[in-house]
């Protein structure tokens, strides 16, 4: 018997990467190059070898590409799975376990976008400085930037006077989350590096727990997701790193490029293997986005090739304006859907404000469609039920406190809000003080409620006993969608439940913990895991940014908006520098590898932007694909080398 039979079905390089055991490993693995498929046989091995999967961590960067690696382990090691996770939810994991180090209790907020910013405006009205005059998200955009280059309020190099501001607010920002017991998303990772990197006794539990170390798209780590890889491998230095340096798109988060270019510098006994071998697309998509990217000059010199068929063309569509461009996209949509579902087809654009053009050609054709980026737990009536939650568990958390005290109505105003947070809570009128104390023993009836029920009856108990769903079924049409959401909420908490067998005192409460911190880290791309029992959403045209489908596939792909300035984006700050122009570059090039069959591809001739109408030039991209391999749209004809 062949010793190597469950490594059947993987081509020579995906199987010297799976059975590469010892030290630092770096598979630069191309779009479609069956990158996941690897890695989950290499973790198959490593366990086939005898390394307890306890040992085996894998992180990657969004919830949807976890789950599908942990479900994809699952089928092949049905006893004990690795610890698989995004690296948020590491930090979370890390933080948790040592929140008393931190000055932390277990039950901390994870501060949304909003709340964050929120309370660095109070941080502002607090230190004279006006909302109006200074950005509390310009703010907030500078210190998320600092954190993710491991960079402490102290350690902050102060620039001019905003720098300063940023400095004082910075400081004051941190004392206020102290006091509430809550980070935002950037401290997930930031204080859990802080910990690993001071604390040599943390470190090594987590290096000896983890032995070996996978880390998926390693093209898009920051600086501090860069220390988390290198303090968790330690000195074994049995890390596998995965990525591409050609679909590294996120350098505005801080992405550096740099981390996985020098990988043999870090680690000089690296062994490199290349997966260029395409499954996913046909040999024309593939050629164009080869043609692309082979013009940058920051990348490692390889081509990607496929034994698929060649394909059909690639379609080039030339609109008038954004409204013609969306009848095309629309009509030539309805004409596949006679043979293809709905759910096979994409829609990408460059900027998001183009959504608005084909949104309203969907619905003048009646095309079932879903915008990918409309987060499901970023609605109000979602947050509001999520906040009683949090509040319960940790009623320090000021920002959920202040959005549901008075929701639904209580004749709690702001003025008692302001003595209730300054501790002068006796001074309240009887009449208030009774109101107030009726909120606080709420939160104590949900909190001991998650002690005993499952997730998804403790949805359903808050939304009655806080009064939300009498308030919103009062109310017309579009609360009683709000209300069907918060259902689909507690259908989703199903998942959280645990066994009954194992319906234990506490076992619920952590499943409430899980759903708390799944809603805090939810990316655009889980919209589609959480709308998936919505058959509609299902089986309908995703419309998304460039960036939101990395990591995605369909059948059908249209790429709209191909004009210079538009895609290639230009910087309105005239900054634009050969860095930059080579992402735009890479982000092409994502967009081409996104589709699998047939690929269409379009541009407006004008366009209204910002209420002005401008007459575009079609995007250099186009000159650089082969004129063999597109087909003209909606007239007869060749194609004619007229780009740039």
């Amino acid at each position: 018997m062949n010793t190597d039979d469950h490594l059947k079905g993987l081509n020579s390089p995906q199987r010297e990467a799976a059975l590469h055991i010892k030290g630092p490993l770096l598979i630069v693995a191309g779009a479609g190059a069956g990158k996941t498929k690897t890695i989950t046989h290499r973790i198959l091995n490593l366990v086939k070898e005898g390394i307890a999967p306890e040992k085996i961590l894998a992180v990657t960067f969004t919830n949807k590409a976890a789950k599908e690696m942990r479900e994809r382990v699952q089928k092949l090691l049905p006893q004990g799975t690795p610890f698989i996770s995004t690296f948020h939810s590491l930090g979370v994991h890390i933080i948790k376990e040592n929140a008393r180090l931190l000055g932390h209790t277990k039950y901390f907020t994870i501060l949304d976008e909003g709340d964050a910013t929120s309370i660095i405006k109070d941080a502002m009205k607090e230190l004279g400085l006006d909302p109006k005059q200074y950005d509390p998200k310009k703010i907030k955009g500078v210190i998320s930037r600092e954190k993710g280059k491991f960079v402490h309020p102290e350690e902050f190099v102060v620039e001019g006077s905003f720098g300063q501001i940023v400095a004082h607010v910075w400081r004051l920002y941190e004392q206020r989350k102290m006091k509430e017991n809550s980070l935002d998303f950037d401290d997930l990772l930031l204080k859990a590096v802080k910990l690993l990197k001071e604390n040599e006794q943390v470190r090594k539990s987590y290096q000896e727990r983890w032995e070996y170390i996978h880390i998926d798209e390693y093209q898009d780590t920051n600086e501090v997701q860069y220390l988390m890889s290198k303090l968790l491998c330690g000195d074994k230095k049995n890390i596998c790193a995965v990525g591409d340096a050609d679909q590294n798109i996120y350098s505005w988060r801080g992405a550096n490029l740099k981390n996985i270019l020098s990988f043999e510098k870090d680690y000089p006994d690296a062994t490199i293997i290349m997966l260029e071998e395409n499954y996913r697309s046909t040999q024309n998509i593939l050629e164009a986005a080869n043609e692309i990217i082979k013009k940058n000059k920051m990348r490692p010199d390889r081509n990607l090739f496929t034994k698929n068929e060649a394909g059909g063309k690639i379609g080039l569509y030339e609109a008038i304006d954004e409204m013609d461009e969306a009848d095309f996209v629309s009509t030539k949509i309805l004409e596949i859907m006679d043979s293809s579902a709905a759910g096979e087809i994409a829609v990408l654009y460059r900027a998001n404000f183009q959504s608005r053009a084909l949104e309203e050609a969907m619905l003048r054709y009646n095309i079932p469609y879903q915008v990918l980026g409309v987060k499901f737990f970023e609605r109000k009536e979602i947050k509001d039920t999520l906040a009683y939650l949090r509040a319960a568990l940790n009623p320090d958390s000021l920002s959920d406190i202040k959005r549901i005290i008075n929701f639904p109505a209580r004749g709690i105003g702001k003025a008692t809000l302001a003595k209730i947070f300054a501790g002068q809570k006796d001074t309240l009128p009887i009449k208030t003080l009774i109101k107030v104390n009726n909120f606080y023993e709420l939160l104590e009836e949900i909190s001991e409620k998650i002690k005993s029920a499952k997730a998804s009856e403790i949805i359903k108990y808050v939304v009655k006993k806080s009064g939300i769903e009498n308030e919103l079924l009062s109310g017309g049409d579009e609360d009683i969608e709000r209300l069907e959401n918060i259902k689909e909420l507690a259908t989703l908490a199903l998942k959280y439940d645990p066994p009954s067998h194992e319906a234990t005192e506490g076992q619920a409460g952590r499943g409430i913990e899980k759903l708390l911190e799944d809603a805090s880290l939810a990316s655009d791309q889980d919209s589609l895991m959480i709308t998936s029992e919505k058959k509609v959403e299902t089986n309908a045209v995703k419309l998304m940014t460039v960036h939101a489908s990395k990591g995605l596939e369909f059948k059908y792909v249209f790429i709209t908006g191909l004009e210079d300035g538009l895609f290639p984006h230009e910087r309105r700050d005239a900054r634009q520098g050969s860095e930059d122009s080579e992402e735009e570059r890479r982000l092409f090039y994502v967009a081409l590898t996104r589709a699998k069959e047939k690929l269409f591809l379009s541009f407006a001739n004008f366009r209204t932007i910002f209420g002005s109408r401008s007459i575009n030039t079609p995007s250099e991209f186009l000159a650089d694909i082969p004129v063999d391999l597109l087909e003209r749209e909606g007239e007869n004809g060749k194609i004619k080398t007229i780009y740039i």
